[in-house]
């Protein structure tokens, strides 16, 4: 693997990590059904994970929003396409994504999910990064809280690269 990518957060703690938020989901949706709405790309590989720790009713749907484009380390305009969205009136939904960063997103999703009838949202992240919220959003449920370090891996990418790594890595600046 990436020896020059610098290990954050291992495999085996994530795994760990994805374990005990299937078990905190559970305990608060007892086994209601949901709707796990992902936004996409980053969510892959965590919702993955995360829906074969989950043993009760669900859908699952996804969304593409990013405020991300090519090799920006910084967010820009905020971009959705939601056309994939099924019909979620009524519906508990519980929405899924990568790392929680300026807000921004999570915000305006949480709020046009409302919008569009669902019963509940609830927000889970893997990521909260520390110290960049633009927007008071916490999540109901995370996975970890990391430093204002650019991390890839697991899903997250710089440039639509390196999601594929099993672990959290930082990526160098002279990466990027």
């Amino acid at each position: 693997m990436r020896s020059d990518i610098p290990v954050m957060i291992s495999a085996e703690r994530i795994q760990q990590r994805v374990d005990e938020l299937g078990h905190e989901i559970a305990s608060v949706y007892q086994g209601r059904p949901i709707t796990i709405v992902g936004v996409l790309t980053g969510c892959l590989v965590f919702l993955a994970d995360l829906i074969r720790r989950l043993d009760f009713p669900l859908k699952i749907a996804l969304v593409q929003a990013s405020s991300y484009r090519g090799a920006a380390t910084t967010p820009g305009q905020l971009h959705v396409q939601d056309e994939l969205l099924p019909d979620l009136n009524g519906r508990h939904i519980l929405l899924l994504d990568d790392i929680l960063d300026s807000g921004q997103t999570l915000h305006y999703m949480v709020e046009h999910l409302r919008k569009n009838g669902a019963a509940t949202v609830r927000v889970a992240v893997l990521l909260r990064k520390l110290g960049r919220q633009k927007v008071a959003l916490e999540p109901d449920f995370r996975g970890f809280d990391i430093p204002d370090e650019f991390v890839v891996g697991y899903g997250l990418d710089y440039n639509d690269e390196y999601r594929n790594l099993p672990f959290i890595g930082m990526l160098p600046p002279d990466s990027r």
